[in-house]
């Protein structure tokens, strides 16, 4: 029997079973996509990812992809969770962006203390944490733990979450004046949700705001960002025969928001091919009955997005899998290749956004309908490149101030 099979035993009392191949993983996500992809409309008008999808998920196993095997997951790798996110987005965004987070996340739990672990996971086994990451709230210093009131906002997929990993500062043990940023695990019961979610991409993720008062947060439930950012977490240490819980953080979850745009696009591609391959024209400037297909400018724009697609694709993966590769060689993940993975994320956005770009720009008055899924992936593909942490102007410049010999500044 494996450690993490032993390890699984003896936290939980139950048998580890056997998890599925990538390939079989693969299999079960083209099953469900089809049924998320006919829903895409209806997830964006109402706000929020579907009970439908969130459970064809969940029944194949989409939440237990990273998520550690001591807890009933399957222990892959974040490529693993990347390449299918790519395939789920090309479906829906919306709903790849919550699914992706809400699997993403089951990693970030795992790297708090097993007792906060087995809080969210103990009672409901397939529970799940949204978040919101920044910490522009102050936590007060109580018995054995901290308070939180204030509004936590963009918690993605609140709805369809049972825990959430609220942001905060925490005052400093010894310096009253400083703060320390640091992740704090609250229940659902503990907040509630303001329905403020009302934008033009990402419709269906149901980014909403939570609303705390007075909570309480023990102390065996926070995890600061300079141990989550550097990879030296508790659930690091009880993990330890698997180097892949000891990756900086913002080397993985970013990747598997990037991976929405991308997907996105590439679905955008196979949507737009299927349509433009047998469009013929209508208009009086282009010409009645002319087949799209043989307009040059239409295939360098199916060139160009197909390249940007392909492109973007392989910088996520190989980012992903050189750091897994380094921790498991027990060699360090550096500061350099921490931003070389952050640049990798914000830049297969960027690629994301011109293919979408390419497409949408010709698809003529019949892409102004907000149910063409081209037109709705270059509004989602857009809205991803408005995420602070996929950005390319604020993480660009970050790598660019490395290059150059300055101190970086901003989040890795």
């Amino acid at each position: 029997m494996s450690v993490a099979a032993h390890a699984f035993e003896r936290i939980t009392g139950r048998s580890a079973a056997e998890r599925p191949s990538i390939d079989e993983l693969r299999s079960h996500v083209a099953s469900v996509c089809p049924q998320i992809k006919a829903r895409a409309y209806t997830t964006e008008k109402s706000g929020r990812v579907p009970a439908e999808n969130m459970q064809a998920l969940r029944e194949i196993g989409y939440f237990d992809i990273v998520k550690p095997r001591a807890f009933g997951g399957y222990e892959y790798d974040f490529d693993v969770l990347v390449d299918l996110n790519i395939e789920l987005a090309k479906a829906c965004a919306s709903t790849a962006w919550v699914g992706g987070l809400l699997s993403a996340h089951q990693w970030l739990v795992a790297s708090f203390s097993e007792q906060a672990q087995r809080d969210v996971w103990d009672g409901n086994p397939d529970a799940l944490a949204c978040g919101s990451y920044a910490p522009t709230n102050k936590a007060v210093a109580a018995n054995g733990g901290y308070t939180l009131t204030g509004r936590w906002s963009f918690a993605s997929g609140c709805d369809n979450a049972q825990w959430s990993l609220c942001a905060a500062l925490l005052p400093s043990r010894t310096e009253a004046d400083r703060f320390t940023p640091a992740f704090l695990l609250v229940p659902a019961s503990d907040y509630l949700i303001d329905d403020n979610w009302n934008v033009v991409g990402l419709s269906g993720t149901g980014s909403k705001t939570l609303q705390l008062k007075d909570v309480f947060v023990p102390e065996h439930r926070i995890l600061t960002f300079l141990e989550s950012t550097s990879g030296k977490t508790p659930g690091a240490l009880l993990y330890s025969e698997n180097p892949g819980f000891s990756i900086p953080m913002l080397c993985n979850i970013p990747s598997c928001l990037a991976s929405t745009a991308v997907g996105t696009a590439a679905g955008a591609l196979e949507d737009y091919l299927d349509v433009t391959s047998k469009r013929v024209t209508r208009g009086a400037v282009a010409g009645s009955n002319n087949r799209m297909a043989e307009f040059p400018t239409i295939q360098l724009r199916v060139a160009e997005a197909a390249a940007s697609i392909d492109a973007a694709r392989e910088i996520l993966l190989r980012d992903l899998r050189e750091r897994a590769s380094a921790v498991r060689a027990d060699q360090p993940v550096s500061i350099e290749d921490r931003i070389v993975s952050r640049r990798g994320q914000a830049f297969a956005v960027s690629l994301a956004i011109r293919a979408s770009e390419a497409l949408n720009a010709s698809t003529g008055g019949l892409g102004l309908d907000l149910a063409n899924p081209v037109q709705r992936a270059w509004r989602d593909a857009n809205a991803v490149g408005r995420h602070i942490s996929m950005n390319w102007d604020a993480v660009g410049t970050m790598y660019g101030q490395l290059a150059l010999g300055l101190t970086p500044q901003g989040q890795y």
